[in-house]
Formats: structure tokens, C-alpha cells, sequence
């Protein structure tokens, strides 16, 4: 018996924990909007995928974006919704980071500028001299990408701005801009869009600037050593939802999705390019 036993707990070992049944899928999310909010557009999608999976999913909240990485990492987290840039830093850290789904937005997404309403401003290039807000410093709509087209527009944040800040998430930007905080910032259209519709920022006291071109951002990635078969129940379960069904249409629109498409991580080489341009990661 004791041949038994010793035999069993060497062939549990030769399996890497991701391998062995879950007592439930660890969930996060890159913090770029408020706590509060994440939860509440988890909640629903959650229970829907511990539907499809049959254990449960809990939701783990973090405090900035580097601990989703380092979560996923070290095991701590199953999957995350991250934004391009933090996929990509995510993929470089693990080496085996897979992209399940993205959002059918997210294959053409976009960065906007905003400014107050009363702002002289009508170019990029009238903000020289002025301050400036991001997101998070890993943020691929609020930090990377603006980044990266300022660059390209000949603007060098870091000595054409007087002075640049982080807010640390999109809806701060907003409401930094709205207040006077700052003379213009950065952030991505989908949460701009839910500010404006749910009339949590004045447009009467912002405007639109600028809109960035078209780039891939967001997509829910998994670990790479889960057990292959529960990845693709995940991906199968995130296809399955069907906007002409009014409860997954809920759950769709809370992601601000019109529905979710398969992807790759060839799809976030360009987002790799440009950190590299953009002097955010280095070969």
C-alpha cells in the first residue's frame, strides 16, 4: 500500500499544477478602470463561464497592471483581461502566454485625445508647452499607443510637454481634463464612449481632439500550462455568445462587445513594434 501511495503522489508531481483540476478559475483584469466597475462587469460573464466549465470562477482584483503579469506568472492567476501592451509583456514574461478571444472591436481599436472644451487647441501640436495626462504606464490605449503616434507626429512627451502624469486609469484622465487638471490626455475610445453614454463626463467642458488610427488592443489570455482542454472549453464559451440572445447580449454589452472573435499573438506584433519604438521594451 505504501508502494501504492508513494507511486500516486510521484505521478501527481510529474504534472505541473495547471495540469491538475482546478477548484476554481482565478480571474483578473488589468486595472484601468475603477475596482467597482471591473467587478461589476465581471459578475455576469463569470457566472456564465462557470456554466460552461462546471467549477467556479472567482475574480481576483489587483492593484496595478504589473501584478496581473507577475500573477499569471507565477500561477496565481488563470486568466486575465489584459490590453495589447500588457499581453505582450505578459507573453515576453511567460514565454508561453496564450491570447484566447478578443473583443470584434479590439481588431480595430483606437486612442482618443481629449481636451477641455474652451482649449485653443486644434492640433496635437498645440499642446507643446502644455500638461499632459496617460493612464497607467502599461497601458496600450492610455499610455503605449498615444505614445507612439505623438512620436510619429514629431512630439516627444517627455521634453515637448511641460510636465506629463499617470493617472493610473482611463476614467481618471477623463475627469483630470474635465476639472482643468491637466491641459489634455489620453484614453481609450470604448471608456470614453461609456462616460459619454452614461453621462459621467460633461462634454460641454470636453471635447475630442484627436483620434488615433486603427491598432489591436484587448483580449482575454490564459496561462500556457492550463489543461488544453479547459482553454478550449474557455474559448468555445466566449464564442458562444450570441448577441441575439437578450442574456448573452447582456453580458456582451456590459464588455462593450458586439461579440468576441478568435485571436493570435501574431495579432500583437505591431503592438510589440511599437513599445519597442516607443522605447518602452527593450530586445
Amino acid at each position: 500500500m505504501h508502494r501504492i501511495a508513494a507511486l500516486a503522489v510521484a505521478a501527481v508531481l510529474l504534472f505541473p499544477p495547471a495540469a491538475r483540476a482546478l477548484d476554481a478559475l482565478r480571474v483578473s483584469a488589468i486595472p484601468d478602470e475603477s475596482p467597482t466597475e471591473l467587478q461589476r462587469k465581471f459578475e455576469p460573464l463569470g457566472k456564465y463561464l462557470e456554466k460552461q466549465i462546471g467549477i467556479p470562477v472567482k475574480f481576483v482584483p489587483v492593484t496595478d497592471y504589473a501584478a496581473t503579469v507577475e500573477g499569471l506568472a507565477a500561477g496565481k492567476l488563470d486568466m486575465v483581461w489584459y490590453g495589447g501592451f500588457t499581453f505582450v509583456q505578459a507573453r515576453r514574461r511567460t514565454g508561453n502566454a496564450i491570447p484566447l478571444v478578443q473583443r470584434a472591436e479590439d481588431a480595430r481599436f483606437h486612442s482618443k485625445f481629449i481636451v477641455p472644451s474652451a482649449s485653443k487647441a486644434q492640433s496635437l501640436k498645440d499642446l507643446k508647452g502644455g500638461s499632459f495626462a496617460f493612464g497607467s504606464v502599461s497601458s496600450t490605449s492610455g499610455h503605449l499607443m498615444p505614445r507612439y503616434f505623438l512620436l510619429q507626429t514629431g512630439i516627444d512627451p517627455d521634453t515637448d510637454f511641460g510636465k506629463v502624469a499617470y493617472s493610473g486609469a482611463h476614467d481618471v484622465t477623463a475627469k483630470w481634463v474635465e476639472a482643468g487638471k491637466v491641459d489634455a490626455g489620453a484614453l481609450n475610445e470604448s471608456i470614453w464612449q461609456r462616460l459619454v453614454d452614461e453621462k459621467k463626463i460633461d462634454t460641454s467642458k470636453v471635447r475630442v481632439l484627436w483620434t488615433t488610427p486603427e491598432y489591436q488592443d484587448y483580449n482575454w489570455t490564459v496561462r500556457g500550462d492550463l489543461d488544453p482542454k479547459l482553454v478550449e472549453m474557455l474559448r468555445a464559451a466566449f464564442l458562444a455568445l450570441d448577441p441575439a440572445k437578450p442574456e448573452d447580449k447582456a453580458i456582451l454589452d456590459l464588455q462593450r462587445a458586439s461579440r468576441f472573435i478568435p485571436t493570435s499573438p501574431d495579432a500583437y506584433k505591431n503592438i510589440e513594434q511599437a513599445a519597442k519604438s516607443a522605447g518602452l521594451i527593450k530586445d
